[in-house]
């Protein structure tokens, strides 16, 4: 990062200006951002306000078509920001808000999920969230109505991602589910909430339970009815997916085969070091050894936490000192179990003064109470550093450089999840990962991503079953999950039902992965002896969030 402050340009005043038109009209995002004047609100999910950000994002390519970069930074904003307006009006043209009903990253698990970011130190905090739980009705209410706009007009999602979502909400609403646990707990830090704000907390909690409910209701009674029997979506809206979940257009039939073949590979690595870890085992063998190993297992969350807060401290500390430069702001990273139970590990970036700083979340599923070090070690580099925490706090801090929505909103997943991975395999690299076991686990994780791939292009487009019995379908997925991952059959399930419900996002890990390897092999070839691999990462990292093909664009340059 350079201390000299750049002199924002034209196209850096729109994209700051599309950061406070993208807070104002979806208050939720703005909340993950640290943009807290919003806070009392929730996004307008009626097709009015679908409306509202397609003509906004309109307005605003035409300005940014309008701009002429002054430098290499301006070009990199403007041909990354220019790609992702231009898909979203893609996306909203195909109707894909219509059918926006999935497992994991939907409209019906945001608005909960977003009180999870909200400071609840002071009273006013409290006042705050109790006016934004009072928007849940009116927020589920607009989302109702852009799912019958879907049904009257016959985009409507899977009816298995509806089912699921049905059985998701009646956990937040029970009596010991979100809401009712949230008001509950209403307190400050110090002290009590007045009575007549607890009162309307808890009134506001409740009725955002009955509205939940009234969501799972129509879900059922009208959704479900006229939803499709179909989990594929498709080669057309799939390849917009993946260009979502990217920044890059691939070949996704070259992707699908390479998919099978980068699976093999995993598969092969995995069973030599099975036979290194016990001499003869297959890899299941391997996994039932370490299974029984005390020593390598943690018992209850509370044990999981600390032992996650711990390897992610002991990561920043040395990596700090020998391969990375990280900033004082950055080395803060809390990690924290989820107040939910889905089966998802998370990262969420800091507010942009890091008054909130970046986190790494656990969603344990009910019943699950232990937890292998070995298994998870390398989620913790994952989620942490040098993963998601490194590259996207390191955007953050770099305001000298880049302007809000590059360091607070631009990229993809492909980048950041990416980067996550081939994160993993730089710990191996750097002897983090020294233990046969702990390369196992990782190698375990590796090949779930490479199995991904190759379900996930298999059941949207169709493709002929691996064993030549037929095409892919939701069965045979889980089936072949089943066969390549050492998971819980919960874990197991909540993954088969995201990646049907999510078209594109689970491959952008792994595809990801490809890319910014390629980007580097690149630009060792290009350098030659001159090549450093810390200078590519630093240079890499301080672009901010770009998708995959402006990133290899910039770092060509």
């Amino acid at each position: 990062m350079t201390d000299e402050q750049r002199t924002p340009t034209q196209i850096d005043r729109i994209a700051e200006e599309w950061v406070d038109t993208i807070a104002d009209l979806a208050p939720s995002l703005a909340t993950y951002i640290g943009r807290s004047e919003h806070n009392r609100r929730l996004d307008d999910l009626s097709p009015s306000g679908h409306l509202a950000r397609r003509d906004a994002a309109r307005a605003t390519l035409a300005a940014l078509e309008g701009a002429e970069p002054v430098d290499e930074v301006d070009a990199v904003t403007k041909a990354d920001l220019t790609g992702e307006l231009r898909l979203q009006l893609e996306l909203f043209d195909a109707g894909a808000h219509l059918r926006d009903v999935n497992v994991i990253a939907s409209p019906a698990q945001d608005v909960r999920s977003v009180f999870d970011l909200m400071p609840t130190d002071s009273v006013e905090d409290w006042s705050v969230i109790s006016d934004r739980l009072r928007q849940v009705p009116v927020a589920l209410g607009g989302y109702v109505e852009t799912l019958r706009e879907g049904i009257r007009t016959g985009v409507v999602p899977a009816r298995r991602q509806v089912r699921e979502v049905v059985a998701q909400i009646a956990r937040y609403t029970s009596d010991t589910g979100f809401f009712a646990e949230f008001a509950h707990e209403a307190a400050p830090a110090e002290g009590h909430l007045p009575a007549s704000l607890a009162r309307a907390v808890s009134e506001h909690a409740g009725a955002a339970r009955v509205a939940y409910d009234e969501l799972a209701a129509f879900l059922r009674e009208e959704l479900a009815p006229a939803a499709s029997d179909e989990d594929a979506v498709g080669r057309e809206l799939y390849a917009l997916h993946s260009r979502q979940f990217l920044g890059a257009e691939i070949d996704l039939d070259e992707t699908y085969e390479w998919g099978v073949a980068e699976l093999a590979r995993m598969v092969a690595e995995q069973e030599a070091i099975a036979n290194e870890i016990l001499p003869g085992a297959s890899v299941e063998e391997a996994v039932a050894f370490l299974e029984q190993d005390e020593d390598r297992k943690l018992r209850g969350t509370e044990a999981l936490q600390k032992w996650m807060q711990a390897t992610s401290d002991r990561a920043v500390e040395e990596l700090g000192r020998t391969h990375f430069d990280i900033p004082e702001q950055i080395r803060r990273l809390e990690c924290m179990i989820a107040p939910t139970n889905e089966g998802g590990i998370y990262y969420t970036g800091p507010t942009d003064d890091f008054s909130r700083p970046g986190r790494m979340w656990w969603s344990v599923p009910e019943g699950v109470d232990s937890f292998d070090t070995w298994r998870e070690l390398t989620t913790v580099y994952h989620e942490g550093v040098p993963g998601h925490h490194l590259q996207i706090a390191q955007a953050v801090y770099n305001r000298a450089e880049l302007n809000s929505w590059r360091r607070l909103l631009a990229g993809s997943s492909g980048h950041a999840e990416g980067w996550a991975l081939y994160a993993e395999r730089l710990m191996e690299q750097l002897g983090y990962l020294d233990d046969p076991a702990d390369r196992l686990g990782m190698l375990d994780g590796q090949r779930m991503r490479a199995a991904r791939v190759v379900l996930d292009i298999g059941v949207h487009l169709g493709k002929p079953r691996l064993d030549g019995t037929g095409v892919w379908d939701a069965d045979y997925a889980l089936e072949f999950m089943r066969r390549n991952v050492n998971m819980s059959d919960e874990f197991i399930q909540f993954e088969v039902n995201r990646y049907l419900g999510w078209p594109g996002q689970a491959p952008s890990y792994k595809v990801g992965q490809r890319i910014w390897e390629q980007i580097r092999d690149e630009a060792a070839e290009r350098e030659g002896d001159d090549f450093d691999i810390k200078r590519f990462h630093m240079r890499a990292l301080r672009l901010g969030g770009v998708g995959l093909d402006t990133l290899r664009m910039a770092l060509a340059e």
